[in-house]
């Protein structure tokens, strides 16, 4: 008998069910404290994980505790959300896709593992892996965009950098796929909200990525708060049961999210913790975040005959799985056991900058206003983003402290240190006006004090406006940071109207207004982690760089970007709406049988604006200027078994050396269900000005594979369009076909 099989055998009941419970820790002025409960249960083996708690020296007491107080000597498994970084912060999620560059995505990942690791942690829960097509969704900053093809590659990447070749090194941690599973097409873009979506659209834009984080090796997952067409994730026994463990032959540890299974009541389809738990439990999952509906719940459910014995052993016997190949058995404080030296901090550091300046998305540049010309002596620096230090970090900031956060204006500083640099805030990133109103409401109720205090606010806005409008008469260029609060993204973070902030608006308008004037050029750094709808922006300025959120090395890679050092080469992976009218807009679209014709009422259009976005998946500008030509193909056939090569030259036009990526579209025209633009291919080309290249992109025959009416995975003989070109904007395209052959 195995060293599992023994301790199973050994254990009572409350040691078991506390194996499948996870508790948030906290701090307190006496140090970490366990919420719940208290440090006893640990000793009594009735806590067997732990999340939101990092530090290698108060980790190391709990798993003192657990290792050397508790009757069993089983391992605590502490998780946290590390999601594009740990104390070190990368690009978000969203904007490092924007790369397009998985080998970048797998070493940040490896880099984030080893620092977590560092801290003590064992387990990240990530990557998440939802396809996004909703802007409103909050969420949307966590994910690769638009894309399961897409999102398939960064799955897989994040999976193999968390998790290294070796779950059981001191520097590797278990990656938690999640939410599994279509938790992007919240109803209204609107966190939590319900999801119903057809089995076709699941099967071929939702379950890819988690296909693919599986084909990577995940150790575990985490299903979604939502229901699918009426059944809860955290009790879909159809997907975690049939298609995730029968199917899929996934092995590991399932882990609900924080209050999941207690949220069942809220559901409408549990009476009480104990029926939650029993559906849980019943569906697959192995261990409770936050709930205690298991440590509650099962003792009574198998009294009453709802659960088996042999149904908590098998999610025991997974998770103490688990802990054995992080090898927490073998040694249960190898993580977290010596600092890392300052060395691979710094070299952490120019990775964060490297991705992050690699992670920019220049959307426009009229007139080749960018870069910043070296002679630049005076520049007016304006916006609430451009010292923002805490918001350089993004949503889940996990233990990213804000101290040492490279803002926009410090790294000017940096970069420009000849030149005089202006600086005004302007207005604060989100102080609506009906905000102060309701604000001096609330604390008097007397009307004139009220208005008083308003028109006091008002009056301090307008002074600061007029501040930065006297900065810009005085300089010789403008460059104005706008955008979200990293609050403003991420879980519950959805918005109703994804717009820059109307404060921010009125300062931006005040800006472009005295910069036409005076025939003045006005640059704008976008900070967000979701498409804002910015037409009147793009309108009017003459450069707009999309920041994201970068993370440490933030202000230090915007300046790389504006001075020239590199060349702007990221590409949104993720449409951009001119209305949010136009939510959901996507290039995966299926073709309609009366498409837009302008000339034509009756097709599929709006009569107040264009159909297409106001800028396509893959739009990225560059200081070079590239053209396509010579599109060819290696043969003009293709099996199911083979891989056709695809050529393109390329030429750089411009006066600058950069980086392109060509994207590779297919679409079958003809086949038994009708199908979308999909996305199969990228890669990359470094030019100087003047010169030419080519590109060479494969393509697998497998992966021209579609599902049929029946759901059925098939290879349909026919004609197939091929697609390339800079973005997924057909008039950009250049397209050649190539017949599939049994």
């Amino acid at each position: 008998m195995n060293r599992i099989e023994k301790l199973i055998a050994n254990m009572t009941l409350a040691e078991k069910t506390g194996q499948l419970t996870m508790t948030a820790a906290g701090y307190a002025v006496t140090g970490p404290v366990i919420a719940g409960d208290s440090t006893e249960a640990i000793k009594a083996g009735t806590i067997g994980n732990l999340l939101n708690l990092h530090g290698s020296a108060p980790i190391r007491e709990m798993q003192r505790l657990a290792v050397e107080e508790s009757r069993l000597k089983i391992p605590i498994l502490f998780g946290l959300d590390v999601i594009h970084g740990h104390r070190t912060l990368f690009p978000v999620p969203l904007g490092e896709t924007a790369s397009f560059d998985p080998t970048a995505w797998e070493l940040t990942a490896r880099e984030a593992a080893a620092e977590a690791a560092a801290d003590g942690l064992a387990m990240t829960f990530a990557p998440m892996v939802d396809v996004s097509r909703d802007p409103r969704w909050g969420r949307t900053v966590e994910g690769a965009g638009e894309d399961p093809w897409l999102s398939s590659l960064m799955a897989a990447a994040k999976v193999r950098g968390f998790q290294g070749h070796d779950l059981s090194r001191p520097d590797s941690v278990a990656a938690t796929v999640k939410h599994f599973c279509a938790y992007g097409p919240v109803q209204a873009g609107r966190e939590y909200a319900s999801v119903d979506i057809s089995e076709r659209c699941l099967h071929e834009v939702h379950l890819p990525p988690f296909t693919a984080a599986l084909e990577a090796g995940v150790v575990a997952l985490m299903p979604a708060f939502t229901d699918l067409a009426g059944i809860p994730m955290t009790a879909h026994v159809p997907l975690l049961r049939g298609w995730l463990r029968e199917k899929q032959g996934f092995a590991g540890v399932v882990v609900s999210d924080y209050n999941a299974i207690g949220e069942l009541i809220k559901h409408g389809v549990a009476a009480d913790l104990t029926e939650a738990a029993v559906l849980a439990l019943k569906a697959g999952i192995d261990i409770d975040m936050m709930a205690d509906a298991y440590r509650r719940g099962l003792p009574e459910a198998l009294s009453r005959g709802l659960v088996t014995l042999d149904e908590i052993d098998t999610a025991v016997r997974r998770v103490l799985t688990l802990k054995e190949r992080l090898g927490l058995f073998d040694d249960p404080y190898r993580r977290g056991a010596a600092p890392e030296p300052p060395s691979a901090v710094a070299s952490r550091r120019q990775v964060a900058r490297d991705v992050a300046r690699r992670s920019i998305v220049m959307l426009k540049n009229a007139s080749n206003v960018l870069p910043l010309p070296a002679s630049i002596r005076r520049l007016a620096v304006i916006g609430p983003l451009a010292d923002a230090q805490a918001e350089m970090r993004g949503a889940w900031a996990a233990a990213g402290e804000v101290e040492g956060h490279v803002t926009v204006l410090a790294g000017l500083r940096a970069a420009l240190p000849q030149t005089e640099l202006l600086y005004e805030e302007g207005v604060a990133i989100d102080s609506d006006e009906r905000d102060h109103i309701q604000a001096a409401v609330a604390i008097d109720s007397d009307e004139r004090d009220h208005i008083q205090a308003a028109v006091a606010i008002n009056r301090d806005e307008r002074d600061h406006i007029q501040a930065a409008v006297a900065i810009c008469e005085r300089s010789e260029a403008i460059l104005l940071c706008l955008g979200e609060a990293a609050g403003m993204s991420g879980e519950a973070a959805s918005r109703a109207d994804p717009i820059i902030p109307a404060c921010q608006r009125r300062l931006a308008q005040a800006v472009l207004e005295c910069a036409a004037a005076r025939g003045k050029q006005v640059s704008v750094v976008v900070f967000c982690g979701r498409p804002l709808i910015i037409p009147w922006l793009i309108e009017r300025a003459h450069s707009v760089l999309i920041a994201w959120f970068l993370g440490s090395e933030a202000g230090n890679a915007v300046a790389d970007v504006l001075t020239g050092r590199v060349s702007p080469s990221g590409r949104t992976p993720i449409s951009w709406p001119r209305t949010v009218g136009q939510v959901p807009v996507f290039f995966g679209q299926r073709p309609t049988g009366r498409p837009a014709d302008l000339k034509d009422h009756f097709t599929s259009k709006y009569l107040d604006v264009a159909n297409e976005p106001l800028f396509p998946f893959g739009h990225g500008l560059t200081y070079g200027r590239f053209r396509y030509s010579n599109l060819r193909t290696s043969a003009p056939t293709l099996s199911e078994h083979d891989t056709l090569e695809i050529r393109v030259d390329i030429a750089n036009e411009g006066e600058r050396a950069a980086e392109e990526t060509a994207f590779l579209f297919v679409r079958d025209r003809v086949a038994s269900v009708t199908r979308p633009l999909e996305l199969r291919g990228f890669a990359k080309i470094g030019l100087q000005s003047g010169a030419t290249g080519t590109v060479t992109l494969r393509l697998a025959g497998a992966d021209l594979r579609f599902l049929d009416a029946t759901l059925q995975s098939v290879f349909e003989p026919g004609e197939v369009e091929l697609l390339v070109g800079p973005c997924a904007d057909r008039q950009q395209l250049l397209t050649t076909q190539v017949r599939l052959v049994a």
